[in-house]
């Protein structure tokens, strides 16, 4: 390796990475759904009326801020917009809101508290015999809260269980889907050598060939995410639905240890390839979706796999990478020993424990060495490899390959890849159309927490125009 003098004004320091961690706000991590001057082990205890004092333009206004801390606000925002499609219930959220604030936010009191429900609903309700219907949405909503204890368990005071959490979010989403009518197919797509788990949901069991829309999820969402993000949209439409994990989501990552691959055209072909084969399938009408991260997946799977009739971007992404903070990018450097000199010698020693868990959850579905120090309440040691597998997730010069009709969606207040949305469509040459969620309906923020309903409405008479013209 050549020494190369350091230039001192414009490499990182532990200043300068630290600044981007947990000073500056709106910093963000691309990687998933929380920002990155988040703290997911902070121990504040913020009230739950603590917005009426929210500075102006937060966001969050009034009753939309649940906690004050910005990646705790945004996944409860997600549970309690997940009512509207059963995946929640307004009451539950909210007493569990209360409870943590009571006890004191961090990611203890949230896991703890949000696993304990998702446990007491995998049991019958009590006063009655629970009869298949309610059996069946006590097990949506449990993967709801089992999803929402999973997704700070890192920053716990015991790491060590999130594959167990896991597998408890995944045996109850297995069960709602077993009690579905009819019940959601499931199958194991051959992939590599990790087959992909899929979910097939059909509106009846008629065996009529009908459009299918690939619900494609993010980097840390769970199942029950599509569910409230797809399924009951296409089923009322009378569309068949695919829930699918891919390398570094559900099974995939906490089971099989599969981290995230760049060619995504290489997971949707084998799930086209399935799918073109089932008799109940207009393989004419195949369109994907993509949410949250998978706004950057579903147009690179898109580019390359043609049989794909329509695709949505939700957001559109161009490269994750960007959404760091650039504070965190510039400790990327070509050379891998150098790199990771700066993470663990400069970074790491100052990196408060808030910030730490952030860092270890945002890296984990890159690799899977980070992963299994992560559960043993351990700091990674290679940033270099992770870093450089996100950064080739870029498709700046990939999406002018599309040739089907491609939607994209941004929002207000988008915090994870602001710009990105309208950079991808000015650079799509297919036929396109652009539509951005507003604060003024309720539907701000990545995603549209609070407005999956209208999300769902937007992206699915979209895809019901493109579709019914094939």
């Amino acid at each position: 390796m050549t020494d190369v003098p350091r230039d001192r004004a414009s490499s990182p320091t532990r200043r300068t990475a630290l600044g981007g961690l947990v000073g500056g706000a709106g910093a963000v991590l691309a990687a998933g759904c929380t920002p990155l001057n988040a703290s997911p082990a902070s121990a504040r205890t913020p009230s739950l009326t603590a917005s009426a004092s929210a500075p102006a333009g937060n966001p969050t206004p009034g009753a939309m801020t649940l906690f004050n801390d910005q990646a705790f606000n945004f996944n409860g925002l997600l549970a309690l917009g997940a009512s509207g499609y059963g995946a929640g219930e307004v009451g539950e959220v909210l007493t569990a809101v209360n409870a943590i604030n009571k006890a004191g936010l961090s990611a203890q009191t949230y896991t703890e508290t949000f696993k304990a429900l998702g446990d007491q609903l995998m049991e019958p309700p009590q006063g009655s015999k629970a009869g298949m219907e309610t059996t069946r949405f006590r097990a949506l909503r449990a993967a709801q809260y089992y999803g929402q204890a999973l997704f700070f368990v890192l920053g716990s005071e015991d790491p060590g269980s999130e594959k167990q959490l896991y597998q408890a979010g995944r045996g109850a989403w297995d069960k709602f889907c077993k009690l579905c009518d009819p019940a959601a197919v499931t199958a194991n797509v051959p992939y590599g050598k990790t087959p992909l788990p899929v979910w097939f949901f059909r509106p009846d069991a008629s065996g009529k060939r009908r459009p299918t829309v690939i619900l494609t999820n993010g980097s840390d969402g769970q199942n029950v995410d599509m569910w409230t993000y797809g399924v009951p949209a296409a089923l009322r439409r009378g569309w068949n639905a695919l829930v699918y994990d891919g390398p570094g989501q559900g099974q995939l990552l906490f089971v099989d240890q599969v981290v995230f691959t760049p060619h995504w055209e290489t997971v949707v072909t084998a799930l086209v390839d399935w799918l073109a084969a089932r008799s109940d399938v207009d393989p004419g009408k195949i369109a994907l979706t993509g949410l949250s991260m998978a706004g950057d997946l579903a147009p690179r799977a898109a580019a390359f796999e043609n049989r794909i009739a329509a695709v949505v971007a939700m957001p559109g992404v161009l490269a994750p990478w960007l959404g760091f903070p650039p504070e965190i990018r510039k400790i990327l450097t070509p050379d891998k020993e150098e790199t990771n000199n700066v993470w663990n010698k400069e970074v790491v020693p100052e990196l408060p424990s808030s910030a730490a868990a952030t860092m270890k959850k945002r890296i984990e579905p890159f690799s899977v060495p980070a992963m299994l120090d992560a559960r043993e309440g351990k700091m990674f040691t290679d940033f270099y490899t992770p870093a450089r597998l996100i950064e080739s997730l870029d498709i700046t010069n990939v999406v002018a390959r599309i040739k089907m009709p491609t939607l994209v969606l941004d929002y207000d207040d988008e915090q994870f890849y602001p710009g990105q949305p309208r950079q991808m469509f000015d650079k799509l040459t297919a036929p396109k159309d652009y539509v951005k969620l507003t604060a003024a309906t309720g539907a701000q923020m990545h995603c549209s927490p609070m407005a999956p309903q209208q999300h769902c409405e937007v992206v699915f008479d979209w895809l019901q125009e493109k579709l019914s013209g094939r």
